[in-house]
């Protein structure tokens, strides 16, 4: 059993963090939609993003998702979300290496630009996932510009969330909300092949 000392140290210290959190609570008042960019060289990004699309979708929100680059394999996610009312918008190239063809791949994204352009657009739609998105501007298929034009031309309370390894600093800068998955290991390096609803 431990002290009465250290119990007393322990709520103290447990009061202290409290009495921080509640103040960063009571200062963050303001509503707006958010602007959240997942990237780095990590797994996941998708996955998060997608799990902010489940998230929406589980509390009523309206929800479209622009696929980049992943569009030949089958989505586990789309699978589920579309039977629950949200839209896709899917590339269906595949990887930009499977098809070495930079003009169908540029006519290819431009087509689901034009998508996210809409979906951007509407007031109804309150999540807009731009899954992959990052590649389509280091590619030089979607100017950087347009996107920004995009994003900051949205209806203000429209959540948006941006993957993708490399974002622009342009993107970050705007955005309101960052992270960046770190890659520690992965079993594709260790020769183990991707895993059904795992890996995709």
């Amino acid at each position: 059993m431990e002290s009465e000392a250290r119990q007393e140290k322990h709520k103290a210290k447990q009061q202290r963090l409290k009495e921080k959190v509640d103040a960063g609570i009571a200062r963050a008042q303001e509503d707006k939609g958010l602007l959240l960019v997942v990237t780095g060289e990590g797994k996941g990004k998708s996955t998060a993003g997608f799990g902010m699309v489940a998230r929406a979708v589980g509390h009523g929100l309206n929800a479209a998702v622009c696929q980049f680059i992943k569009g030949t394999w089958e989505c586990g996610e789309r699978n589920l979300l579309a039977g629950h009312g949200v839209e896709f918008s899917v590339m269906g190239t595949g990887f930009t290496w499977d098809t070495q063809d930079r003009a169908s791949d540029i006519a290819a994204a431009e087509v689901v630009w034009a998508d996210a352009v809409r979906f951007l657009q509407d007031e109804r739609i309150q999540l807009v996932l731009l899954d992959e998105l990052t590649y389509m501007i280091a590619y030089d298929y979607i100017a950087l510009d347009r996107v920004i034009e995009a994003l900051n031309n949205r209806p203000p309370m429209q959540h948006v969330v941006i993957t993708g390894r490399g974002c622009p600093r342009e993107i970050i800068d705007l955005a309101d909300t960052v992270s960046k998955v770190q890659s520690v290991k992965h079993a594709y390096e260790a020769g183990i092949r991707v895993q059904k609803g795992i890996d995709w």
